[in-house]
């Protein structure tokens, strides 16, 4: 759904997203094959029309926008696509069904549009709707109904002629399950990729409807998808994921996404609001620093042509830009958080992780974290702020100082990666070790759960025998017991036996300090079945193996 038009049907239809608990986002049934069109290898960076100007566009907007771009240095410095958002195009197709630029706004036609941006050295993307009508046409914001359906291969066509370079693509109905979005969707991710043109493929699942962007992975669909209803400019507007989103709740729903982002797909949390007001300076370098950490796209959604001083520092922080485009193409995965204090650690292609120390409260307080917590091992290690440039050492400890709503983030040099994350399945059940609830508190059960690429099921094994999950809390026996049937949980990483286990060659993981095996209660195979330690019988509830 677009910004600043809402009518009363909006959530007439809108169904209540539920995840199970410590389920993996659930995903269509149906089969489709990976997109893999060589663009988006990092997320996509530039601007889009739609949170400052909604339909009140014209080629000159656009075209002064894209002059400033340059003269700024933003292009430089990655900014690059210019997306014209909805209201471009004529309200009604030509006789012979092609779409066609609005006269009045664009008298020189979209071709000669994207002919200025590409002589400038940037990238052209347009808007476009799967169903009939596109938002601003649904809500009644503007004439017509000129959506794709029906016209998939024509339009694909016309925007390969026009020198498209992204396609924004906005479901704008509360009709289809995600089985037909996911049909729909595809239908012109097949029309682009038979154009030969390599065009990126941006889709919004969640306009006017359930919100499904967080249910699957779309990364066999578009490069970029979204998982949020949209943002607006504030910090925190209550929402789950409903109209609108503040940047809080946006990061509680796109952070547990993180495994389904890789070159050439990412999450999107939406186009930014940096320099559109209503939050205040450390609330807008915030925005900017998780998003980076996010692999999130960079558009920027201000108005560029008039930007202060505040707001160009932040959207040309070359420190975060280098993380968010940082070629291994990962998202940050939770470390740490207690409801206030939340860590992210992105795991960077040369070896150096980005540490985000997010403070979600209402007063200043100090974050800390540790090399070993965010995937590094050794004792001596160097810290750029990426706001201040400035650069520190230390033997482990990753340490600030945080504002009420600020974030500060590290880009953490030194030491050697810990061994890379897995899933541990069973052999049994087929199931995954899996944290209930995706939960980070002491004494959380852990069960096996749908294998999947959340956080709460990568474990990275340590030298000392501990099986880690969000980097500070171990696999760990109950309170220490060595009883047939004592249930398995997850605690904050101490040195001691009981958060010792060891892999064994027939598959069977023993617990060091009972010496018992790690097993499925009751030889069960239900999603949540508890595990507990038993004595090691070589039944296929206690093998397991990494995936």
């Amino acid at each position: 759904m677009r910004n600043r038009i809402r009518g009363p049907l909006a959530f007439a239809a809108a169904v209540a997203l539920t995840l199970a608990t410590g389920a993996a986002a659930s995903g269509s049934a149906l089969p489709a094959q990976a997109l893999e069109n060589g663009v988006a290898r990092t997320p996509p960076m530039g601007w889009n029309t739609w949170n400052t100007f909604g339909c009140n566009i014209d080629e000159t907007l656009i075209k002064q926008t894209a002059d400033a771009l340059v003269s700024s240095g933003m292009r430089d410095l990655g900014y690059q696509y210019v997306v014209v958002d909805d209201c471009w195009f004529d309200p009604n197709r030509d006789q012979a069904g092609n779409i066609q630029a609005n006269p009045s706004r664009f008298p020189g036609g979209m071709k000669a549009l994207g002919d200025y941006l590409h002589a400038r050295g940037l990238k052209f993307g347009l808007y476009q709707a799967p169903l009939d009508r596109t938002c601003a046409q649904y809500f009644g914001a503007y004439p017509g109904a000129t959506g794709s359906q029906g016209h998939e291969v024509q339009d694909a066509r016309q925007f390969a002629a026009w020198g498209v370079d992204y396609l924004k693509y906005d479901w704008c109905s509360p009709t289809g399950t995600i089985d037909d979005q996911v049909r729909t969707f595809a239908k012109m991710r097949d029309a682009l990729a038979a154009t030969g043109r390599p065009i990126l493929y941006s889709i919004n699942p969640n306009s006017i409807h359930e919100k499904t962007g967080p249910r699957r992975d779309w990364g066999d669909v578009a490069n970029i998808w979204r998982t949020t209803e949209d943002i607006t400019n504030a910090w925190n507007t209550g929402q789950t994921n409903g109209y609108p989103m503040g940047i809080q709740n946006i990061v509680d729903v796109n952070v547990p996404l993180a495994g389904y982002a890789r070159p050439g797909q990412f999450n999107d949390p939406d186009m930014m609001v940096v320099g559109r007001g209503g939050m205040n300076d450390t609330e807008m370098r915030s925005h900017f620093a998780l998003w980076a950490v996010m692999a999130a796209p960079l558009i920027a959604g201000n108005d560029i042509r008039n930007m202060n001083s505040a707001t160009s520092t932040i959207m040309k922080n070359q420190n975060l830009i280098a993380i968010n485009q940082d070629p291994l193409g990962l998202q940050a995965v939770q470390v740490g958080n207690d409801g206030t204090r939340r860590v992210l650690a992105k795991r960077l292609s040369n070896g150096d992780v980005a540490v985000a120390l997010f403070n979600q409260g209402g007063t200043t307080t100090t974050i800390s974290t540790t090399a070993s917590a965010v995937g590094l091992n050794g004792n001596s290690f160097t810290l750029r702020d990426a706001w201040t440039n400035a650069v520190t050492t230390t033997t482990g400890t990753i340490s600030a100082s945080v504002p009420s709503h600020g974030t500060v983030v590290f880009r953490v040099s030194g030491g050697t990666p810990a061994p890379p994350a897995t899933r541990i399945q069973g052999a049994g059940s087929g199931r995954c070790l899996d944290v209930t609830g995706a939960s980070q508190a002491n004494g959380t059960p852990v069960v096996i759960w749908d294998c999947h690429q959340q956080s709460n099921q990568q474990w990275t094994s340590t030298t000392a025998g501990e099986l880690r999950v969000y980097g500070g809390k171990c696999l760990d026996v109950n309170n220490a017991a060595t009883a047939d049937g004592t249930g398995v949980i997850i605690w904050d990483c101490n040195g001691q036996n009981n958060q010792k286990w060891r892999f064994n060659a027939d598959g069977s993981i023993t617990a060091v300090g009972a010496n018992k095996c790690l097993d499925v209660a009751g030889n069960a195979t239900a999603n949540g079945t508890r595990l507990q330690i038993w004595t090691c019988t070589g039944a296929s509830n206690q093998r397991w193996s990494r995936l």
